[in-house]
């Protein structure tokens, strides 16, 4: 088998359906001929979520596609390894739900990764619904590109880029990132103690700290629905919580200590800020920052 495909499903049946439906669409030969598969990992949705995805597979007559009931909600990076060690691909794509292919451009970067053993991890580029880029790949988390994240500057390029060539990076947003099975085994996929954001990062410091190429593919159509499946709150705390466990596991002491600070006096700023214009989103998600940093 060429490819696994991997993506998680938690309480948000609708955009799995899409995501399942599409993926179909564009490769009918390769899932009926076993070239394909895909494991969707329920994370404890807690309704009906897998009744109506095994419908979907049953009534669509859908081939190599296995829902996995996950007794708990693990968390992304956990979830993903959970349907990884059910795979059997040359490769895995770790996919999120909150996506439509639009093109057969996975084919493609599978092929590209079987023609390139060099390459552990290949990301490829995700689009906005109205079909625009998002910057799917990033630059390591230094201390000095870790003030730049805090006052927002991956806005303007300086840190998340959509290259235009297929080229070797830092890490790939987790959204559509494609390893192979060497690799995964190598590093044991993603770390469980992270239980969302910063997963993707941390994985491919790993796994280029191991002797792997991070290259970014741009040749293919894939539509994200940007935090789809969760909201902007739920993205910092985690953010929050993930930069300073990635700096105490791979960085020196003093920088963890420094990027702590740095977190405390954000999460403060905005949250005084809050209180000042009474606005609650501010107060409530910086005050459970600064707790967490």
């Amino acid at each position: 088998m060429l490819l696994s495909i991997v993506t998680l499903n938690y309480k948000k049946s609708h955009l799995t359906l899409a995501c399942m439906d599409s993926l179909q669409k564009q490769f009918p030969k390769e899932f009926a001929e076993g070239l394909f598969e895909l494991i969707i990992v329920d994370n404890d949705s807690g309704d009906d979520s897998v009744k109506q995805l095994n419908e979907r597979i049953k009534t669509k007559s859908y081939k190599h596609t296995t829902v996995i009931a996950n007794p708990e909600n693990a968390g992304f990076g956990k979830g993903c390894n959970l349907g990884a060690r059910h795979s059997k691909g040359d490769f895995i794509l770790f996919l999120n739900n909150d996506t439509v292919a639009k093109d057969r451009g996975i084919l493609s970067m599978a092929h590209y990764m079987k023609a390139h053993s060099e390459i552990g991890i290949l990301g490829g580029q995700l689009r906005n619904p109205d079909g625009s880029l998002q910057a799917s790949t990033g630059k390591f988390y230094t201390l000095y590109n870790a003030f730049l994240l805090l006052l927002g500057m991956q806005k303007y390029g300086l840190l998340d880029k959509s290259p235009q060539q297929i080229t070797e990076v830092d890490w790939v947003k987790g959204g559509l990132l494609m390893m192979s099975r060497e690799a995964f085994i190598t590093s044991r996929g993603f770390d469980e103690k992270i239980f969302m954001y910063t997963e993707d990062m941390e994985l491919c410091y790993r796994v280029k700290k191991a002797g792997y190429k991070i290259v970014f593919y741009p040749d293919l159509v894939v539509l994200h629905a940007e935090h789809g499946s969760t909201n902007k709150t739920f993205a910092i705390i985690h953010i929050y919580k993930g930069l300073p466990y990635f700096y105490k596991k791979h960085r020196s002491n003093a920088e963890y200590v420094v990027l702590r600070a740095l977190l405390k006096v954000k999460a403060g700023f905005l949250f005084t800020a809050g209180k000042l214009l009474g606005n609650d989103y501010l107060i409530q998600t910086y005050g459970q920052a600064f707790k967490v940093a």
